[in-house]
């Protein structure tokens, strides 16, 4: 098939989670033979902070680690989806995209019978900025692809799409599996971004504090750290080492003993099931992971044998404790987490379903509201 990929970015992953799972499902997609096509706006805000932070020299690293990957930018203001898509047979438009060329390629797909086109989205912006989502026209997708039942639930509950699918993030293990003979340098690292104050008394109590009382080696990274909780870490005894190419970190898991999870709000109170793309990192690179809480209600996960939940920072701490003095705990945790990502949750699992899904679509083609028209 030809398909076209619209992302926010392929070439960053500055505070841009995604940027994994998009970046594997495009590999795998190509690894089967199939002809894609990568658009990605110009001046993207993720390429630009990374530009900003890092230098042009980041693109190099990107190169070298996905060879087979390129983007095609693009101006969304001229976009013009018949001049990009003729001969497309897949479509698929991630939710970080201008509203103007999402509608524009719905009215490409109402013109080409012959194409599918769905809506992707890995984000909690359908309930936390309602009024962002309303601007975007999908009455002529012939689905969406939302990555959580909870998610999936928010869209069929507002008519939003003729059709809604759930599809998962996973792990990429081309890129995410377990790094032999690394040098272990610390006991606990954070992998994630500070934001938008989501989750900073989370950090607190199930990072931040835990390390500090137990005495432990941690490092954390990431971006949109302000001065205030560079501090708060300092104090703590946690290094800072800033932002990480997302295929840079599972050298990074290899030189630890454990990591953490910290879900935001969204995720924990209006989102339930949806761990976002963290602990499938975790997982497949094989370190014993703890998270702070959230409810598992698709049983994406063993918990207790795949990673070990935290109720509070106190447990927390105690987890932590028996991981780093507990070798066939950490071992145990190594080898179900990793054996769950392999059997259920990898790109090569998703294409599977993706495909599946494309079949479904072409006996159902209902009209779509637009979220415009479903908001009023």
């Amino acid at each position: 098939m030809r398909i076209a990929l619209f992302y926010h970015s392929l070439v960053s992953d500055w505070n841009h989670g995604n940027a994994h799972f998009l970046r594997g499902v495009a590999a795998e997609l190509l690894s089967r033979g199939h002809q894609i096509s990568i658009f990605e706006p110009e001046n993207s805000w993720s390429r630009e902070n990374l530009l900003r932070d890092a230098g042009p020299q980041f693109l190099d690293g990107f190169r070298a680690a996905f060879p087979a990957l390129t983007s095609i930018q693009y101006d969304p203001a001229a976009f013009n989806a018949d001049e990009a898509l003729g001969g497309v047979d897949l479509i698929l438009v991630h939710e970080w995209n201008d509203h103007r060329v999402i509608a524009d390629i719905g009215q490409f797909r109402r013109r080409n019978s012959s194409a599918r086109l769905f809506f992707h989205d890995t984000h909690h912006r359908a309930l936390t900025a309602h009024g962002e989502l309303a601007r975007f026209d999908l009455r002529y997708y012939d689905g969406v692809l939302a990555y959580g039942a909870s998610l999936r639930e928010t869209y069929v509950r507002h008519g939003w799409g003729s059709q809604v699918y759930v599809w998962h993030e996973a792990a990429d293990t081309r890129v995410f599996y377990p790094k032999a003979g690394g040098a272990q340098h610390g006991d606990v690292v954070w992998i994630g971004n500070w934001g938008d104050e989501e989750r900073s008394d989370e950090l607190r109590e199930f990072f931040i504090g835990p390390v500090a009382r137990a005495g432990l080696r941690a490092k954390a990274y990431g971006v949109r750290y302000p001065a205030y909780a560079l501090d708060e870490l300092s104090k703590a005894g946690v290094g800072f080492a800033g932002w990480l190419p997302n295929f840079k970190v599972p050298e990074v898991f290899a030189q630890f003993k454990a990591t953490i999870h910290v879900p935001r709000k969204p995720y924990t109170q209006e989102l339930p099931g949806i761990p976002t793309i963290r602990p499938f990192e975790a997982l497949a690179c094989g370190i014993p992971l703890v998270s702070a809480p959230w409810r598992d209600t698709e049983r994406l996960f063993r918990v207790g044998q795949d990673f070990l939940m935290a109720r509070d920072g106190a447990e927390m701490e105690r987890h932590l404790k028996a991981i780093l003095h507990d070798r066939s705990l950490a071992a145990s945790l190594r080898a179900n987490g990793l054996e769950t990502i392999r059997r259920r949750h990898t790109c090569a699992h998703r294409v599977d379903e993706l495909m599946k899904i494309c079949g479904i679509a072409q006996h159902q083609q209902a009209p779509a509201m637009t979220l415009a028209e479903a908001a009023s």
